[in-house]
């Protein structure tokens, strides 16, 4: 079963994470969702496959009213990202998916028309939610070719994809990394392999070390906070990435 947890909440702007299922099937890769609200509307950040769309939708549903969803935030094109996208449109057909150019045009075979992608120019792009703008920060390479993550500035919270990903044990179910050394163990393989550009990957270092943010938010294992967050982006700036890992 999936629940709901608030990672931030200022008056009417809330972030919620939709936690991992620790009785998921094992055949299955877990995964977090985001849900960003902020007056009366929402958007939906990686909402996930097909097969988890039920336990999403109940959790959501718990602490929001989905019909108030404008839109998806695909950071890119995997099964695991947003193969639920034609049961959502089938709730709500109005709805938008944000996604990079290069997969507006493959992403429909989840689901959905012409009109309800929204291409994401590689440079990024801002994305609206009632009245709230959220900055679509470049992430090409990481491990898609086109590959966006997703900034907060009033939260201070990034939605990182896969970078900051870790394939956690059984029974290593915490929201937060609590031991960062500890748990970056499980996150070194995945990035060795998934992340294909070690010139990618100190662009993004760069580029997201400048920000101000108080939690990195993967798309798969835990949340860092405070001084992991800088502690993640200098043990990722350092490993070297696109070869097997072992």
């Amino acid at each position: 079963m999936k629940t709901t947890r608030t990672l931030f909440q200022d008056g009417d702007h809330k972030w919620l994470a939709i936690v991992r299922d620790p009785d998921k099937p094992g055949y299955l890769i877990d995964t977090n969702e985001y849900l960003i609200t902020h007056g009366e509307r929402g958007l939906l950040l990686d909402p996930g496959g097909a097969e988890i769309f039920p336990a999403v939708f109940s959790a959501l549903s718990a602490e929001f009213d989905p019909s108030a969803l404008t839109g998806i935030f695909a950071s890119h094109q995997d099964p695991d990202i947003c193969s639920s996208l034609a049961l959502w449109l089938e709730f709500n057909p109005g709805m938008r998916c944000y996604v990079s150019w290069l997969w507006a045009s493959f992403l429909p075979h989840f689901g959905g028309t012409g009109d309800t992608f929204v291409a994401i120019p590689d440079e990024g792009m801002e994305i609206p939610v009632d009245g709230l703008m959220l900055q679509a920060i470049p992430a090409h390479y990481l491990h898609a070719s086109g590959n966006f993550h997703l900034y907060d500035k009033l939260a201070r919270l990034l939605f990182s994809g896969d970078v900051g990903a870790a394939l956690l044990p059984p029974g290593r179910d915490g929201l937060f990394v609590e031991d960062f050394d500890a748990h970056i163990r499980h996150a070194e393989a995945f990035h060795k392999r998934w992340m294909g550009s070690n010139e990618a990957k100190r662009q993004w270092c760069e580029r997201v070390s400048g920000m101000a943010i108080d939690m990195l938010c993967p798309q798969h294992g835990a949340i860092y906070t405070g001084r992991d967050v800088e502690r993640f982006i200098n043990w990722f700036a350092e490993l070297p990435v696109g070869i097997t890992g072992g």
